[in-house]
């Protein structure tokens, strides 16, 4: 019998492998890795990890021995270079080919990286996306030393707290006009720009990169205004992108990542897919998630259809970032905002409530983790609260939960 087989070894992959068997799933589960270490947190990895506050045991998703005991074989340091949808069979890399009743495509995403022009193959320039990228960037990190950032989303702004806080001398630049811009409202761009300048972070907006310099190893960086910097190391944070190559050889339909259907199935019967790599409907659009809570909840959802379950996957977007002693929690997607509501909590803590017109879409909560928990729970039961309500702080948020 040949089983399930799960290509990618990441947060979705080890869901939807546990999940399997904690449905009481007793054919044979395949879970393939690309990386030499079993499943592991990525969150921590910028943050607690190179901070040195979390040990290499910790990231780990399960023990060691959970994949042995529930009978999942573990192929770590694996690459799978062909699906055969047809025979219902894959190739790896060193020619070895295994056969499936089922295939869960959890690939994951990689970092964009820079082009060849802007001379991106330069010693100490790194990607934030892996625990051998980690390692290798601590290396370099000592007092002192001038890093350059690029990009100002979650990734980097996180990349640079956390040089920041190692007491690197920090510079992040922007191509857009402003930190967030994608993903965020100005209000919260410019609480996250005060923050950072407040740490010492130098923040450039509106420019780009052109190209790096050095003799081997990077020593500065020409930007697209002209200017130089010096830097001893680069940080590349300039976004994701879905690992489909795979699915596209095996031709899958694709849409921002591989195409699925409500349950998780992609246009081939026997195929799933769950996780950074995967679209799927939302709300009468596709969506693609880049979070740990999709990772799992999507790959769960999955793995009980596999099953037989048929059960529509129900995505409630939520998300997070730590920077420095500030805690950002995000419910909800802000796409279509026209109106943004600060309320201002205790002790520092803010609030951004996205509307669109008089509906509530999207909540960023900044230490303040009663205003995130009352939207999201808003948001995912679909009510909206009247804004004078959101923006008068002595009305008690707790109280919006009880109006119809």
């Amino acid at each position: 019998m040949s089983g399930i087989v799960i290509i990618g070894a990441g947060q979705a992959g080890a869901s939807l492998a546990a999940k399997l068997r904690a449905l009481g799933y007793q054919g044979a589960v395949t879970l393939i890795g690309e990386e030499p270490h079993p499943p592991y947190q990525r969150p921590p990895l910028s943050k607690a990890y190179l901070l040195g506050e979390m040990e290499r045991d910790r990231l780990y998703l399960r023990a060691p021995d959970f994949w042995a005991n529930h009978d999942v074989a573990l192929h770590l340091d694996r690459r799978v270079s062909a699906i055969n949808s047809r025979e219902k069979r894959l190739t790896l890399q060193d020619g070895e080919t295994l056969a499936y009743d089922q295939l869960a495509l959890t690939t994951g995403a990689r970092p964009r990286m820079l082009p060849v022009s802007a001379r991106s193959h330069l010693g100490n320039v790194f990607a934030i996306r892996t625990l051998a990228d980690i390692d290798a960037l601590a290396q370099t990190l000592r007092p002192g030393a001038r890093v350059l950032i690029l990009g100002g989303g979650y990734i980097g702004l996180e990349a640079a707290a956390v040089t920041a806080m190692l007491r690197l001398e920090v510079t992040l630049v922007e191509l857009a006009p402003r930190i967030l811009q994608r993903v965020a409202a100005p209000e919260t761009s410019d609480y996250f720009r005060k923050l950072h300048q407040k740490h010492g972070v130098t923040i450039f907006e509106g420019v780009g990169l052109d190209h790096l310099v050095g003799d081997g190893v990077v020593r500065g960086a020409v930007l697209s205004d002209g200017r130089t910097l010096e830097a001893d190391l680069v940080l590349v944070g300039i976004g994701i992108e879905p690992n489909t190559g795979l699915a596209v050889k095996a031709g899958l339909t694709m849409d921002n990542g591989i195409s699925t259907d409500e349950f998780g199935r992609t246009s081939q019967q026997s195929i799933w897919a769950a996780g950074d790599c995967a679209s799927f409907p939302y709300q009468g659009r596709r969506i693609r998630l880049e979070s740990v809570g999709n990772a799992i909840d999507q790959a769960e959802t999955v793995a009980e259809n596999m099953l037989g379950a048929s059960k529509a996957y129900q995505a409630k977007p939520w998300f997070w970032s730590d920077q420095y002693d500030v805690k950002l929690q995000i419910a909800g997607l802000n796409t279509g905002y026209n109106q943004v509501i600060t309320r201002t909590g205790q002790e520092g803590a803010v609030s951004f409530w996205y509307f669109r017109d008089s509906q509530l879409l999207a909540v960023d909560a900044i230490n303040d983790p009663r205003a995130y928990m009352v939207g999201k729970r808003l948001i995912e039961t679909g009510r909206s609260p009247e804004r004078t309500a959101v923006l008068d702080s002595a009305i008690d948020l707790k109280t919006l939960l009880n109006q119809p």
